[in-house]
Parts: structure tokens; C-alpha cells; sequence
């Protein structure tokens, strides 16, 4: 396997592609200026990263996984994440852009303060954005923005203009994903299914038991997907967050079994997973309004 290489700064991707640093702490990357034919590399940053491709060019990797970009593709990494490009034959041209910034550049703004609620930050590289040809020039417009600004030389209001502008990109880029998660409507209620289906397979075995009450990123784990992208999906289509969902099905099977008057509400906590029986009366009580035991004379 391609050994990882550490690229910390800004400077050092700038470096490698034959670029200018305008600023010590954010770059934007217009592909289609650099003139450097650049190997395949396995790269761990140390900032975050927003690539807008318009060509095919190569499989990118991320982790452990590739993805063949197709043109009009939108792709997020966080601050120490791997990623790698793997060309394939001839050198292709690449076209696109790229906004880089270090986490130094929004500590202390709103921005800063907010990073971890752009989700998509996380998301495995095959859950990418895909964007309309009119979205595609929305966020072309934001980086041109960014870039017109650090052209203008570092002054006091530098920033907070340029902050501003990242922050007004992901923010369409939030909406983008929304209109992409509602295009895919189809793909996400068979997701939800498959869902579903993990969760039944997961009470009917002796994983309960085992290894305990089941988590949002072992059903991610289960669909080939981030635990993030699951939890945004499923919150698109029922309101409701991928644990809340989980702590549904499990109290839907937990009324069931708390009916069997033949086993103890203690024996139906280690069966369902629960390391402490006041832990499943405690979560019973907040779902349903009532103990086991109250349920149980109920009904």
C-alpha cells in the first residue's frame, strides 16, 4: 500500500501544484491553471477541503475506499483524514476547483463555532454531491468571491470577509444536499428498508446479548455507509434522528416481550441488550408514558 504523507499546511499543497500562497491559512485551486502533472499519492490533511471536479480525472481514494469522479462532483474532507488520487494511464488535464483552509483560519468565528454541524465533512468520498449545472455556478461564484478577496491583500476586514464566504458556500451546500437527498427518494426509503430489516436480523440474534444495544454506525457499517449520511437520510424521511429510530424499534420489540409475563422485566433488559435493567425501564418509561411493569398490568 502507497505509504501516507503528512501535508499539515497550506503551503505544502500550494508547493505541489506549482502554486502561489496567497494565504498562509486558505487557498482556492482553479485545476485547469496548474501546469504540474502531479503523481498518485496517498495524503493525510491538515485542513479541511472542498473539491468541485468537472472532468473525470482518476479514482480518487479516501480511507480505504475509491470513487471514480464524474464531472460536476462536490467532495468535503475534515482535518486528518487520508485521501489519495490514483491516475490510471494517460494524464488527464484536470478542471475544477479546490478550497482549502485551516482550522486556525475560522477559530473563534461562527463558523468555528458551527463546523461540526456541516455534516457532510464526514461523509464517505461515495456519498459525494452532485450538482445541477445551476448549483455548479452558484458555488463557482462563491469561490470566486474567496479568491477575489485574497488577490485584495490582507487587511483587517480579510477575515471576516472571507470566513463569511466559506460559511455562505457550505450553506449551499447544505441546501444542495437537501435537494439531493429528496431526488433520491426511491434510493432512500429501500436504504430505510434495509434499515429496518438490520434492526429485526439484530433483536432475532444473540447480538443484544453479545455485544449490546445496537448503534447508529453499526447499521452504517451494515448499508456500506457513514454514520453521518445515515443519520442525515433517515432524518429527511421520518423527522426523526437515526438513534431516535433505533430507539423506536427497540421499544416496539420491548412491548412485545414485556407482555410474556413468563420472564422478568430484568431478564427482557439483558435480552434486549441493556448492560442495567433501570437503564431499559428508564428509556421504556420516556417512549411509552408508563414503566414495564405498569405496561404490563395495562395490557
Amino acid at each position: 500500500m502507497m505509504e501516507i504523507r503528512e501535508m499539515d499546511h497550506i503551503y505544502q499543497y500550494n508547493d505541489r501544484m506549482g502554486l502561489e500562497t496567497l494565504h498562509p491559512l486558505i487557498s482556492i485551486v482553479d485545476f485547469s491553471k496548474c501546469e504540474v502533472q502531479v503523481e498518485s499519492a496517498r495524503l493525510r490533511y491538515g485542513f479541511y477541503s472542498v473539491f468541485l471536479k468537472d472532468v473525470k480525472c482518476g479514482a480518487l481514494q479516501y480511507g480505504r475506499n475509491y470513487y471514480d469522479y464524474q464531472a460536476g462532483t462536490m467532495v468535503f474532507t475534515a482535518p486528518g483524514q487520508v485521501v489519495g488520487v490514483a491516475r490510471k494511464g494517460e494524464y488527464i488535464q484536470p478542471k475544477g476547483w479546490a478550497l482549502l483552509f485551516h482550522p486556525d483560519l475560522i477559530r473563534g468565528t461562527s463558523l468555528g463555532r458551527n463546523i461540526k454541524n456541516y455534516r457532510f465533512f464526514s461523509y464517505e468520498v461515495y456519498e459525494a454531491l452532485h450538482l445541477s449545472e445551476q448549483e455548479r455556478q452558484i458555488v463557482i461564484d462563491c469561490l470566486k468571491n474567496i479568491e477575489l478577496e485574497l488577490h485584495h491583500g490582507i487587511d483587517k476586514h480579510s477575515k471576516m470577509l472571507i470566513v463569511s464566504n466559506i460559511e455562505l458556500l457550505l450553506n449551499y451546500c447544505v441546501r444542495f444536499y437537501d435537494r439531493q437527498f429528496i431526488t433520491r427518494e426511491e434510493a432512500n426509503k429501500d436504504t430505510l428498508a434495509k434499515f429496518e430489516k438490520i434492526m429485526n436480523d439484530y433483536f432475532q440474534s444473540d447480538k443484544p446479548q453479545d455485544i449490546g444495544l445496537p448503534s447508529v454506525q453499526y447499521c452504517a457499517d451494515q448499508l456500506h455507509l457513514s454514520a453521518n449520511y445515515l443519520g442525515d437520510l433517515i432524518k429527511k424521511e421520518t423527522g426523526k434522528s437515526a438513534q431516535e429510530q433505533i430507539q423506536l424499534y427497540l421499544i416496539d420489540m420491548a412491548k412485545e416481550k414485556v407482555l410474556d409475563t413468563s420472564r422478568s422485566i430484568s431478564e427482557i433488559a439483558y435480552e434486549l441488550g441493556f448492560k442495567y435493567p433501570q437503564h431499559f425501564t428508564r428509556l421504556f418509561k420516556k417512549c411509552v408514558g408508563t414503566s414495564p411493569n405498569e405496561y404490563r398490568m395495562q395490557n
